[in-house]
């Protein structure tokens, strides 16, 4: 009998663990990466949260100053929820609560978010893109960045068909250890409002080098667009194609290549080194490519990752032993060589994807007359490869470039690593593993429309925000007319989906360039079209007619440019009593044989550089411009020309290699403009 009663209380014992054990389900709680340590969230608003966790699971967020909310997980498993903000402050942790799962967020801000967006000019860091592409001031402003109420949060490139749940990134403080990876402008426009204020200043900062406005815009609303109709229908129908590449993709060994402060991870890297650069391998079954060229431009197509090249020449006899130099030309964006199995250079770092590749190869690795080049290239994004001119692409023995060997021609290649976002996926290439690789209709590269919308804007989408800040537009030259459509779209899409009418949105007009033509004028086209989208309600544009450089499309100048964009902020939405901007044209009237434009932000008159006052030009109704005289009177332009006897229109920095001459007396640049009806492509 107590055999028996010994059994029952066990078998109850173990019936109650059992019970026990059910109802502490996992509640599978996450968050997406945006709400993390060191994150700012947007003062005195009611802040919306959310994450996922099992279906049906109550989550409860509480904040260290006080306000609590709830909500419950839907059948998606998605919960949202707002949260009361109070004044700028903290540091504050936010707990996020679902069952026995607790999640805390530690040193988090109360100040004003700005999401920072656009192509290279804002994508481009703090510590600039040297030798050829600095930052003016970046040692110092790196050195001393140490402003724990300035935060930045970058998000990963990526692209994607569909509408992602996350992105990949992390708020990081600024201080001389992480501000030299910050996008400059953004980092300055933060540091000056920081400084204005006195409040903490988060940017989300979303942007990629050499992509269009159409890629920046939902599908939803770039559809009904004649021009990219056709594409967007395209993109639907390639959704399945995409998922299934990328579950291919996950079957293959990853890893990371986020920055860790000032820790690049794709430098010093090892990516089948000993096996793509011996001369004992066997490449019989790699394919073959004609060098220079950019990758895209070959059967590789749209590709970032890694790539093998190796090309096997003879030399003359009389070169063995000799010390040989090896031209490559520009590597876009990071390579490592070989010659013979020996590694003889590299660049590595981001940035030098412009630099002249040229490698001293020592006399001791100049065996025989077989010499093996191998070179290791990583394209981070956009156009790679080894893409210069084929007379760059040579060998020859050390101080006689007469005798070179032409390196231009027929190479092996083998692609043994995909980048992905934040993910490199590795290919062993011993094994022939693309042989099973999904094939595509549709390739998404970062041109694609609504692409990175979908992967880099859509999952930060309701995140608080005060505004927008954005630098892009060179990738739209050319085609003038139909960005003002795509970017009215872009406003409007984004306020859309932020459910914010009135979210500020500032920007920059492009800087001039010499676009392959110095004179010409589609740059100017696309300035224009930029300064005619002031008609929209809390926007504004920031002039850099003064700060261009001719011989780079990244001024280095980029401390003007966040600075200037602040002072928009600073004005309109922060009530600082302080000049803004530069004199736009406001009324032309046409006198006789003169055209006199009155101008609107010239309450302290008007200043004429007379270095480059023949920026101004006067046309007819033939539509002829001619360079044209100036006659400054207060805060209006009197200008003629002898050559135009009945003045119709007048343009000013209308070319792209314009140079400003046009100031008001707080000395911030007028933009170009012209006073043409229509603007021409």
């Amino acid at each position: 009998m107590n055999h028996f009663r010994l059994l029952r209380q066990t078998f109850v014992l173990l019936l109650s663990l059992f019970v026990m054990y059910s109802c502490k389900t996992d509640s599978e709680l996450k968050l997406p990466s945006v709400f993390s340590n060191n994150m700012v969230l947007q003062q005195n608003i009611d802040a919306t949260i959310w994450g996922y966790a099992k279906s049906g699971t109550e989550i409860t967020v509480s904040s260290q100053w006080g306000a609590v909310s709830k909500a419950k997980a839907g059948e998606d498993g998605k919960w949202m929820l707002e949260l009361a903000t109070i004044e700028a402050g903290g540091p504050y942790f936010i707990d996020v609560e679902a069952g026995e799962t607790k999640i805390r967020i530690e040193n988090v801000l109360l100040g004003e978010v700005w999401l920072a967006s656009g192509q290279s000019n804002m994508e481009m860091p703090l510590r600039g893109w040297p030798p050829l592409e600095p930052i003016y001031g970046s040692d110092e402003a790196i050195a001393t960045s140490d402003y724990p109420g300035v935060r930045m949060f970058t998000v990963a490139r990526n692209v994607s068909s569909t509408i992602l749940n996350d992105v990949e990134g992390e708020w990081l403080v600024s201080s001389p250890e992480t501000a030299g990876g910050f996008s400059a402008t953004a980092y300055f426009f933060a540091r000056k409002v920081h400084a204005e204020t006195g409040v903490p200043v988060g940017i989300i900062h979303s942007s990629w080098g050499g992509t269009p406005a159409e890629s920046w815009i939902s599908g939803s609303t770039l559809g009904v667009d004649r021009d990219f109709t056709e594409r967007v229908e395209m993109l639907q129908q390639a959704k399945e194609e995409e998922q299934k590449y990328n579950r291919w993709l996950d079957r293959f060994p990853m890893k990371s290549i986020a920055m860790t402060g000032n820790v690049d991870p794709l430098v010093g890297i090892d990516l089948f080194d000993e096996y793509g650069s011996s001369p004992e391998t066997d490449v019989n079954d790699w394919p073959a490519i004609n060098l220079p060229a950019l990758i895209e431009d070959t059967e590789i197509g749209d590709f970032d990752g890694v790539i093998w090249f190796r090309k096997k020449i003879e030399i003359p006899e009389s070169w063995i032993g000799k010390n040989l130099v090896l031209s490559l030309g520009p590597i876009d964006d990071r390579d490592v060589t070989w010659v013979n199995g020996n590694r003889v250079g590299g660049m590595e770092e981001d940035g030098l994807y412009q630099v002249e590749r040229i490698y001293n190869v020592p006399s001791e690795y100049v065996t025989d007359r077989d010499l093996l080049i191998a070179v290791r290239v990583i394209d981070t994004q956009g156009g790679g490869g080894i893409y210069g001119k084929e007379e760059q692409l040579k060998l020859f023995p050390e101080g006689e470039v007469d005798l070179a060997i032409s390196l231009a021609g027929e190479w092996n290649y083998k692609l043994v690593g995909e980048i992905q976002g934040l993910s490199l996926y590795l290919f062993d290439p011993a094994k022939d593993v693309l042989a099973s690789r999904p094939q595509r209709t549709m390739v998404l590269n970062s041109h694609t429309p609504t692409v990175l919308y979908n992967a880099m804007v859509a999952p930060l989408v309701p995140y608080g925000l005060k505004g927008v800040i954005w630098y892009q537009g060179e990738t739209n030259v050319g085609r003038a007319n139909q960005y003002m459509r795509l970017k009215s779209m872009l406003i409007t899409d984004w306020r859309n989906h932020y459910k914010n009418d009135e979210l500020s949105f500032y920007y920059v007009q492009l800087a001039p360039w010499h676009y392959n033509d110095v004179e010409g004028i589609a740059s100017a086209n696309l300035r224009e079209a930029q300064r005619r989208m002031q008609f929209i309600p809390h926007t504004g544009m920031i002039s850099t007619l003064d700060i261009g450089d001719l011989e780079s499309i990244h001024p280095g100048n980029k401390k003007d440019v966040g600075e200037r964009l602040a002072l928009w902020a600073l004005a309109n939405d922060y009530g600082v009593n302080l000049p803004f901007t530069g004199p736009e044209p406001a009324k032309v009237s046409i006198i006789n044989n003169r055209v006199e434009i009155e101008f609107d932000h010239a309450e302290n008159g008007l200043v004429l550089s007379r270095e480059y006052c023949g920026q101004f030009e006067i046309s007819g109704a033939d539509g002829v411009f001619h360079r044209a005289t100036v006659i400054l009177n207060d805060n209006s332009l009197v200008v003629e020309s002898s050559e135009v006897r009945e003045p119709v229109n007048v343009r000013y920095g209308y070319r792209n290699g314009a140079k400003a001459s046009l100031f008001n007396g707080d000395m911030l640049p007028a933009p170009s403009f012209s006073t043409e009806n229509e603007i021409a492509n």
